[in-house]
């Protein structure tokens, strides 16, 4: 009786379709969020930088490539990159202590995250890593729009430059 007992509770932990988890990463890129999906249902929402104007976070549907808890890039000065969820080549999910910047476009392309959420969403991946997707949707930023001066404001004016 109590190993019925005991097979009844995993079952009602891991449910009925069995130890199978589907972790789905959305990453949306006009909003700068992200949000973490376990079998539907929404665990985490958490503020991203993806890439700044003149660079590109590539949208499309992405498996996990490789997993790195410490990793430097060797692209941009050994910048630090913790808990690294590469996909699509050299683009990652990953940790960023520029916290500052999270929640408008700043980086170079990855799609970074604070330390602590690229931690949680590292873990998660690594315990479902064949189960996982990463979605990346919405547009990049636009063009910076570069104010324009009159050419008015470099004339001369007899009342701006007294004796002239």
């Amino acid at each position: 009786m109590p190993k019925v007992l005991v097979l009844v509770a995993l079952l009602s932990i891991i449910g009925a379709h069995g130890a199978r988890s589907d972790v789905l990463i959305t990453v949306d890129k006009s909003s700068q969020h992200l949000s973490v999906s376990l079998d539907g249902k929404l665990l985490y929402a958490w503020p991203v930088s993806t890439a700044r104007w003149g660079y590109h976070t590539p949208n499309g549907s992405y498996t996990p490539e490789r997993l790195e808890v410490k990793w430097y890039s060797h692209k941009y000065d050994m910048s630090p990159m913790p808990h690294s969820i590469f996909f699509n080549g050299g683009y990652a999910i990953h940790g960023s202590y520029e916290i500052a910047h999270l929640g408008r476009p700043a980086s170079h392309g990855c799609i970074r995250l604070n330390p602590k959420h690229a931690a949680i969403l590292f873990a998660l991946v690594q315990a479902h890593r064949s189960d996982t997707l990463i979605v990346v949707t919405g547009a990049g930023p636009l063009k910076p729009r570069i104010p324009t001066i009159s050419p008015d404001v470099f004339r001369a004016s007899p009342r701006l430059w007294p004796g002239y």
